[in-house]
């Protein structure tokens, strides 16, 4: 280890902060990782749904499924159902599965397309994971190789950093108690070492800013440009609230309703249902929005209504000198499709490698890692929007805004893409795959003006035949399944 970063501080708990200290003393046992974090200070402890990209998380550092659960009150999620967002009434799930071919000749979409209204259903039907959802019922993998549809978690985002914190100090991480007042420099820039409020002294060779919106080093110490996605997603505001477990089914999905000026998410808990209200406040006022959220739930509220101001963008560079930010310190992206937690696992997944070589990363290697880290901002970016401005509704001054908005160029490739010739093109560093746009085009009636010609090598009659097939097989299997409460239950009590 000749070299490399011996000493790492995380700065700041949370999701962000205990993730990290988790993952960097898994996966670097010859360095000292030790976190410091203020009770006075408290976490943001909204995020409390996921992307599947958490159970590679979970793999890789150890973490049992059946634990996690009852450690977090934690649930299966199986997608995302929109509701209200192509027009009022009308409702669509973005799943975690596939649809099978997605161009030439076999493309099952394309198919779906062209045999038009056949009994057929909805293009979901096609999806196992979205007829699990629309039927309420789960079941377990039996082997990641092979995997006929993927899920993610809900779970209670305290309760997940409190668990990782027991794990990541099992692994050998220290954690300090503390309030950082100070941050003292090293002469090429980077940070030397921070004073806490009680006089003590925290040196490191590398700092991992997990300190939320603050960005205390890659914001304030460090001063590195924020980027602002504000001018193509106005959200700014959003009030968030528990209400109790009412006798409604367990949903092994998220809810995001659009309403007036943003949307309501609704995320079931074992225990509890989190709620949110996600909003513009230049075209809603606050104490509007808090009482539209309120009108959305289920049961009673358990809590006062929270309030969380932000601005949805990322730092230009996430690693400067020997800071890296990660979670909100980096950037945030409204949580319309559950990313926080993938942009810190991602941020994890890049950095890590680099600290393994037992030599500190070349100039290049951290150019790198940041340029990828900025062009997965805006991929997820461009899929937010993609929700929006396919939208037909102009029922409120957001939705004829959005509607009529002039998308980033990358969307607009995309787009163009799609409509001219039904590609769904993919770029690098993207963070939703060809099955999760196909999912939101379909959703929002949104088709291309053309099929590929190559789809008439199978008649109308056979291509008929196999999506009514696929379609009988899928609600076969279903059927067979556990509600996702009754397998919810056994997993727990194993």
């Amino acid at each position: 280890m000749d070299g490399a970063y011996k000493r790492i501080v995380v700065v700041g708990g949370g999701t962000a902060g205990w993730m990290a200290a988790t993952a960097l003393a898994s996966a670097l046992p010859a360095s000292t990782v030790e976190l410091v974090e203020s009770e006075e200070i408290g976490i943001v402890g909204v995020g409390e749904a996921t992307f599947p990209s958490i159970r590679n998380f979970h793999r890789l550092v150890g973490i049992d499924e059946a634990e996690f659960l009852r450690a977090t009150n934690g649930t299966y999620k199986l997608g995302i159902e929109f509701r209200d967002w192509r027009e009022r009434g009308e409702r669509y799930f973005h799943t975690f599965g596939d649809f099978g071919a997605l161009s030439g000749p076999d493309a099952l979409w394309g198919h779906f397309r062209r045999v038009g209204d056949a009994g057929l259903g909805t293009l979901g039907e096609q999806c196992l994971s979205t007829v699990m959802a629309s039927q309420g019922r789960f079941q377990g993998l039996a082997s990641e190789e092979e995997r006929p549809f993927n899920y993610a978690y809900h779970f209670d985002a305290a309760l997940y950093a409190a668990f990782l914190r027991k794990l990541a100090l099992q692994r050998g991480v220290r954690r300090t108690e503390g309030r950082v007042v100070e941050v003292v420099r090293r002469a090429d820039g980077g940070v030397a070492r921070l004073m806490l409020a009680d006089g003590r002294a925290l040196d490191g060779d590398l700092f991992i800013d997990c300190s939320g919106f603050a960005a205390l080093l890659l914001g304030r110490t460090l001063n590195e440009p924020f980027v602002d996605f504000s001018h193509w997603l106005p959200v700014d505001r959003a009030w968030a609230v528990p209400s109790e477990l009412t006798g409604a089914a367990l949903t092994p999905y998220t809810r995001a309703t659009a309403l007036e000026a943003g949307w309501a998410w609704r995320i079931p808990l074992s225990n509890r249902i989190g709620n949110g209200h996600v909003f513009a406040s230049r075209y809603l006022d606050e104490e509007r929005a808090r009482e539209q959220l309120l009108q959305q739930l289920d049961g009673r509220a358990l809590a006062e209504p929270r309030l969380l101001r932000f601005t949805t963008g990322h730092r230009q560079r996430s690693w400067v000198r020997n800071v890296v930010g990660l979670g909100l310190a980096s950037g945030f992206l409204e949580p319309l499709e559950s990313t926080s937690i993938f942009l810190i696992q991602s941020g994890l997944g890049h950095l890590i490698p680099l600290l393994q070589q037992g030599r500190p990363p070349t100039a290049a290697e951290i150019d790198y890692y940041n340029t990828g880290m900025a062009r997965q901002f805006a991929r997820i970016r461009d899929f937010i929007i993609l929700h929006y401005c396919l939208t037909a509704r102009r029922d409120s001054p957001l939705w004829r805004d959005m509607a009529s908005m002039t998308v980033p160029d990358t969307l607009a490739f995309k787009l163009h893409a799609w409509r001219q010739a039904g590609v769904l093109h993919q770029y690098a560093w993207e963070g939703f795959d060809a099955h999760s746009w196909l999912a939101i085009h379909a959703g929002m009636g949104h088709w291309p003006e053309r099929l590929d010609p190559g789809l008439e090598e199978l008649t109308r009659e056979e291509a008929l035949q196999a999506l009514r097939q696929r379609r009988a097989r899928f609600a076969a299997v279903v059927a067979a399944m556990p509600t996702h409460e009754a397998y919810l239950r056994r997993m727990v009590a194993r």
